[in-house]
């Protein structure tokens, strides 16, 4: 072994070694797919409580009717001026309240149908509907 020779190759290198560049981005590569998720901020959200307790049923509705001569009528059944209130004012007491649906014959005076209204309004019903018929041409 003789210092200075130069019988040994001693040429320069002309390619670089792929393996430890490919083995250094590798290790990155697993680091960013390690890390990436751990680095997403979540937003916080209060998400809604499920319940299996049965929803509240829908409110019964009553069909208060007035016919061409003047007749209420409770749900088809017929029914005096005078018992109108009191029933009324039972129906607004129930827990939910019912809607009540008003029909008037198209011959009847106003009159009743704003008597039934005004004694509805005066029992605390708080849901009225009027039921008429589209008009065919």
């Amino acid at each position: 072994m003789a210092f200075g020779t130069q019988d040994e190759t001693d040429d320069v290198m002309n390619e670089i070694n792929m393996t430890p560049l490919v083995d250094v981005m590798l290790v990155l590569l697993i680091i960013f797919i390690i890390t990436v998720p751990v680095m997403k901020h979540a937003v916080n959200i209060d998400l809604p409580r499920a319940s299996n307790v049965p929803q509240d049923p829908k409110p019964e509705t009553v069909r208060l009717s007035v016919d061409a001569q003047g007749t209420y009528y409770w749900n088809e059944g017929r029914i005096e001026e005078k018992d109108l209130v009191p029933k009324l004012k039972a129906e607004s007491a129930k827990n939910p309240q019912p809607e009540l649906h008003i029909r008037g014959d198209k011959e009847v005076r106003y009159e009743k149908v704003a008597t039934a209204m005004a004694a509805a309004q005066q029992a605390g019903l708080r849901k009225i509907g009027f039921i008429t018929e589209p008009k065919v041409n």
